[in-house]
């Protein structure tokens, strides 16, 4: 196997780590991307969950509205041409329940996600480099 592939097949595997967790914040909840990428064992690797939620394979069912950046508020996208939108985020937690202050922050105090100490059945946590 080239070391191109594998480092493809490394990133699939990552994201699908990500994709388990994201899976796990419920409803009326919110985590951040610095967050789960702690708790995937990789401290400081919050772009890669970014990374790995706007890859997100078409027909998966992630609840990607879940997260947010460190400061509650929704990250901006860069792909608005192809029919994305950050007021989709904000609709889908609204309906969620999650409330925005007046100026688009989500108190992480009330709405954050507080999971317990275990990870999804596949997901292994992982030491950090």
């Amino acid at each position: 196997m080239s070391a191109v592939r594998k480092e493809q097949a490394r990133m699939k595997l990552q994201h699908n780590d990500v994709y388990a967790l994201v899976r796990r914040i419920p409803r009326g909840r919110v985590a951040t991307y610095g967050q789960l990428a702690r708790m995937l064992g990789m401290p400081r690797h919050a772009r890669h969950v970014g990374f790995a939620l706007s890859a997100i394979p078409e027909g998966l069912d992630i609840p990607w509205h879940r997260v947010v950046n460190s400061a509650g508020t929704i990250s901006t996208r860069l792909r608005h041409w192809d029919g994305g939108s950050d007021d989709l985020q904000r609709i889908r937690l609204e309906a969620e329940g999650v409330c925005f202050s007046t100026t688009g922050k989500i108190d992480l105090k009330q709405w954050g996600w507080v999971p317990a100490q275990t990870l999804p059945h596949g997901v292994a946590p992982r030491k950090a480099k």
